[in-house]
This record gives structure tokens, C-alpha cells and sequence, in this order.
């Protein structure tokens, strides 16, 4: 477990980078937040040690009282809710940056600017185009996509290149559905996998 782990909410708009320790800390194990973890998850700043058991991950105060209890889904992943605030997912940050394969990247993928508004949706094609792979642009895409006009994609040395005759925009994988665009800079863009939601009854 001592390493770096990712901590996400559901809709992975909000990311944190903790690091776990082997070493004995009050409550538990020692562990490191990231700076920006304190805005992302107002929890952390509680938080002051880890510690795992028969019932999965446990994010503790300095008495040992559970702050976020998790289930290990599989390998290197746990999940937990936490009342009034939701999921939330833990990831070994070695298992998402696990390189990504063309095959796991078919299908469509909402843009957005890391929020839940998407600005576009876009279908990244099993279609070989040269060296790359083609891409479509669905319709009712925002000006910022339209705009660049992306053609084609491809995989590169880990990081997802998108293509168009004015450049490249390029992605780094930010958990099994989410890609966000690097450098991100002032202006952040993510893609998101599409996912089948089921309307509510009554078709509200």
C-alpha cells in the first residue's frame, strides 16, 4: 500500500494525490496529502492517518476514528460513500497511469471543460487513418471543438494525441474513464467516457 494513491469523487471532477506510509503514525499510518487535496475533499484536512484491515482502507483522525471507510473493488482500487458527500474512489496511482492501450479508447467521450456540462461528444473510431486512428465529431459540438476540427487519433508513449490540420491537443489518462488535457493551464479540457444514464420515470 505505500505509495501514491489518487482519491476521486464519482464524477472524478475533483482529483487528490495522497501518499502512504509504512511508518506508525497516532491512529494509524503516516500518510501525505497534496496540497490541493484540502480544497478538493475538505475531509483531508481531519485526516491524520491510514490504516487497512479485513474490511478494507480507513482514512482516520489522530484517535483512530474512521473519517472514510472503503471496499477494495479489485487490486489497487476501493470504493466508499460517505454520508452527505457521496462515492468516493482510491486508486494506486501506478495502476491509472498503467500505460493505455488504442482498444480501450474506442467509443464516444463527452468533452468538457472538468465540469458536467459537456461542450461536445466526440467518437474516437476503431478506423485506421494513416499511422492514426479516425475520429468523428458528433453534432451540436461548442465552437472550441468545431473550431479545432479534430480528425484522427493516436496513443503516444501513454498520453492520448487528438489531430487536426491546426495541431494537437494531447491528454493524460486521469482514471479508467477520464483523459484531461496537458499542460492544462487557465482553460482545463477533459474527456469523459460516455455512459448510458437511465431517465427517470415519468421522463422528466
Amino acid at each position: 500500500m505505500a505509495g501514491e494513491w489518487e482519491i476521486s469523487n464519482g464524477d472524478r471532477d475533483r482529483l487528490c494525490i495522497v501518499t502512504l506510509s509504512p511508518n506508525p503514525a497516532s491512529g494509524g499510518m503516516k500518510l501525505q496529502f497534496a496540497p490541493t487535496c484540502a480544497e478538493a475533499f475538505e475531509v483531508t484536512k481531519d485526516i491524520d492517518a491510514w490504516r487497512l484491515d479485513k474490511d478494507g482502507l480507513h482514512f482516520v483522525d489522530s484517535k483512530g476514528v474512521a473519517l472514510i471507510d472503503l471496499d477494495e473493488l479489485e487490486k489497487g482500487i476501493f470504493e466508499g460513500i460517505r454520508a452527505g458527500e457521496g462515492r468516493y474512489f482510491v486508486q494506486s496511482l501506478a495502476e491509472v497511469r498503467t500505460e493505455a492501450k488504442p482498444e480501450q479508447l474506442f467509443g464516444e467521450w463527452q468533452v468538457s471543460r472538468g465540469t458536467d456540462e459537456p461542450i461536445c461528444v466526440i467518437n474516437l473510431l476503431n478506423k485506421k487513418s494513416g499511422e492514426n486512428f479516425s475520429l468523428e465529431i458528433k453534432p451540436n459540438c461548442g465552437p472550441l471543438v468545431k473550431g479545432f476540427a479534430p480528425v484522427s487519433w493516436r496513443m503516444d508513449q501513454g498520453e492520448l494525441l487528438i489531430s487536426s490540420a491546426k495541431g494537437s491537443w494531447r491528454f493524460e489518462e486521469a482514471g479508467e474513464i477520464a483523459w484531461r488535457r496537458v499542460p492544462e493551464g487557465n482553460e482545463p479540457l477533459w474527456l469523459v467516457r460516455q455512459v448510458e444514464i437511465t431517465p427517470p420515470e415519468g421522463g422528466g
